[in-house]
């Protein structure tokens, strides 16, 4: 099987660009990458904060880890190998969102910060907004609304972030949520603020 590369494929110039996308839409688009332990809260919040956005008639999306598992990367395991091409595509899939002129909200877990990086270094600066869900294994385990820690605990689950294989927490994110002494909505008004705050946002309602 032939592998295509850059050296004999050729870009085909667009004639709607980003810029112009996001002028139809009156904002514009960017990645919102949520990470944390599983039951951290991620996708929970990721939801919340799209339906805020989207009765405010801003473009939105959720790529979710479980969800994009079923589809786009179903060919793939939980090795560290697995992981780092798996976020490759998403990465990729989150660039041609941006293009279309969306907001582009992620929620995997992704135990790697070389990993995140990956996504990180694909936008340019300020066009990419890690929110770090914090929760300790502990509550996260209490939680487990999908059975995956009681698994991983039996043996059922191997490479499993937090039990088996180690999370790497964030240095630096740009927003850091305290996801066990707050609640989703004051979760989601810290994500408005912030986004207000760096005007990439007009005031919400």
């Amino acid at each position: 099987m032939n592998v295509i590369t850059k050296q004999n494929t050729v870009w085909h110039e667009p004639s709607v660009y980003r810029k112009d996308r996001e002028k139809m839409n009156g904002h514009e688009s960017f990645i919102i990458w949520f990470t944390g332990l599983s039951g951290a809260g991620k996708s929970t919040i990721a939801h919340a904060l799209e339906d805020r956005l989207h009765k405010n008639k801003i473009r939105t999306f959720v790529l979710d880890g479980d969800n994009v598992r079923r589809g786009l990367c179903k060919d793939l395991g939980f090795s560290a190998e697995g992981r780092t091409e798996n976020i490759r595509r998403i990465g990729e899939v989150s660039l041609l969102m941006m293009e279309s002129g969306i907001i582009v909200l992620t929620a995997f877990i992704y135990p790697s910060i070389k990993d995140r990086k990956i996504v990180r270094d694909l936008v340019s600066k300020g066009e990419f907004i890690e929110v770090y869900c914090n929760a300790p294994i502990e509550v996260c385990e209490s939680r487990d609304v999908k059975g995956v820690y009681k698994k991983a605990r039996a043996g059922d689950i191997s490479h499993f972030t937090g039990i088996s294989s180690e999370y790497e927490k964030p240095e630096n994110p740009e927003i850091l949520l305290d996801t066990v002494n707050n609640t989703i909505e004051s979760s989601v008004e810290r994500i408005i603020s912030y986004l207000i705050e760096k005007q990439i946002i007009i005031n919400q309602k």
